[in-house]
């Protein structure tokens, strides 16, 4: 448990620091911007291989049973996740939509959340419902750095970015539900 505690630590921890402008802008003048992506790049990665291989290893404690039909409730809140995701990268439309300011965040909060309805293990309540503060938290921070001029205008682009971001998700999610949970999670999803 202690591998994957310490693992959410770095991961959330690299991921709160833009969150602290004064601390990111102090980061960047003394490692330059390239500098910085570079570390943020590596933290972020250490942060990644830590809470999983300490997920993994995470004793099972079942806190409470979800019922199955809970699984098919993850499976369907899952699916924007991955259009989101791209979405966040791939500056369309649905970026620019006022409800989905931060496709980043709404995907975290989404994934913590449907994960946290469909499993009740101490370790996936510990992970899921971390993530599920840090990305609260961070749409709040978005909030008042947009009310104080620090978070400049999302940027946005083509409508046919959108389609790349909804035809990509959708590609990604079936990869992901078929073939790269069960290889990088341990645990099926579609179960015969």
């Amino acid at each position: 448990m202690t591998l994957l505690i310490v693992g959410i630590i770095v991961m959330i921890g690299i991921h709160l620091v833009p969150i602290f402008p004064d601390v990111r802008e102090r980061l960047i003048a003394s490692l330059g911007t390239m500098g910085y992506r570079i570390l943020f790049s590596i933290v972020s990665t250490l942060g990644l291989v830590l809470l999983i291989w300490g997920f993994a290893r995470a004793p099972f404690v079942q806190i409470w049973s979800p019922p199955d039909w809970t699984r098919y409730v993850a499976m369907v809140l899952m699916l924007p996740v991955f259009i989101l995701l791209i979405a966040a990268y791939v500056p369309g439309q649905i970026k620019a939509k006022a409800k989905v300011k931060n496709p980043f965040v709404d995907a975290i909060n989404t994934w913590a959340l449907a994960h946290l309805i469909a499993n009740g293990d101490l370790a996936s309540i510990i992970l899921f419902g971390s993530f599920l503060a840090y990305s609260v938290y961070d749409r709040i921070a978005l909030k008042r750095r947009a009310a104080t001029g620090l978070v400049t205008v999302a940027e946005t682009g083509p409508p046919r970015n959108d389609i790349i971001a909804v035809v990509g998700g959708l590609a990604l999610y079936v990869i992901f539900l078929v073939w790269l949970h069960p290889l990088l999670i341990g645990v099926p999803v579609l179960r015969h």
